[in-house]
């Protein structure tokens, strides 16, 4: 796979995090030993996200350690070595989420391949424990593929998130290299599909371009997962975290992204679509949820 060469566009400069807020969330996650997807995959948005600047007040939280069962070539987060769950997690979030007064959490997690029940039921107890300390908190969880089990994806269905995300991540071409082999398109396609057509809960589910697609692969992919059901959708540029990642093939211009998010919304009519080069799975992820709940009730006056 070719690579992109030269500098990062003027586009991706960010500015580094900092700030009383931002300080004030990182202290707090490190007084209940809590892991974060923001840090843990180097996301761009972290100073935009934890500086108190955007509305409702967002974090997302990584569930069962920083380690993963799996590799996949496009992440940052440790794989192997996996330790025993913390059995105070759960309650470790719903404080910090009290504390931070959050008004939208995502619950993500590793890959825990290596458990029977392959983490679903720390899920299930997370979701309560917010639930009994933080009962105006909207909750979205970003699941792995749990391998298709149905019994499992019924758990999660279950504890009752406001939004279950999935990650498709790339094009069907593309899945191997970028993923682990043990997950894959078809796959991904039939969670989000079970869980539209088992419940009512909102769906979402994310693409990273910039690694070798073709506008048409792209396009296949939103279509397909707007014909799972899927609700929302956000389209990132990849990133490379380290030189022993994948390196990237492109960097995809913003007129690009805003092009993507017309057909999505526009054409494909997911409630919203979130397409920007540093836009990431969880970015703003409550401000859109409750905009697009919003914007959908006044469609339906």
């Amino acid at each position: 796979m070719a690579s992109a060469s030269g500098k990062k566009p003027s586009w991706l400069k960010i500015s580094l995090p900092s700030g009383s807020q931002f300080t004030h969330i990182k202290q707090t996650l490190r007084k209940y030993d809590l892991h974060t997807v923001c840090e843990e995959a180097h996301c761009p948005n972290i100073g935009e996200c934890w500086s108190g600047k955007k509305s409702p007040g967002t974090a997302t939280f990584m569930l069962m350690g920083d380690r993963c069962s799996r590799t996949c070539n496009f992440c940052n987060v440790t794989t192997g070595g996996m330790l025993p769950l913390d059995p105070d997690e759960p309650l470790n979030i719903a404080s910090a989420i009290s504390e931070l007064n959050l008004d939208y959490a995502v619950l993500t997690s590793v890959n825990r391949d290596d458990l029977p029940d392959q983490g679903v039921g720390h899920f299930a107890k997370t979701i309560k424990a917010i639930r009994s300390l933080n009962p105006n908190t909207l909750i979205e969880t970003l699941i792995p593929d749990f391998q298709s089990e149905l019994g499992l994806l019924d758990k999660i269905i279950a504890a009752k998130p406001d939004v279950i995300a999935h990650n498709i991540e790339t094009v069907e071409r593309l899945q191997w290299p970028i993923r682990d082999r043990r997950a894959g398109y078809e796959q991904s396609l039939s969670v989000l599909d079970y869980i539209n057509s088992t419940s009512d809960i909102y769906t979402k589910s994310s693409l990273m371009l910039g690694l070798g697609e073709y506008d048409g692969e792209v396009y296949q992919t939103l279509s397909d997962l707007r014909e799972n059901g899927v609700n929302f959708v956000t389209l990132g540029q990849y990133l490379q975290p380290s030189p022993r990642h994948l390196e990237v093939f492109e960097y995809v211009s913003p007129l690009k992204f805003e092009t993507w998010k017309y057909v999505a919304e526009d054409e494909l009519k997911f409630l919203y679509c979130a397409s920007g080069p540093l836009v990431r799975s969880s970015y703003r992820a409550g401000e859109f949820f409750i905009r697009s709940l919003i914007s959908n009730s006044t469609t339906s006056a």
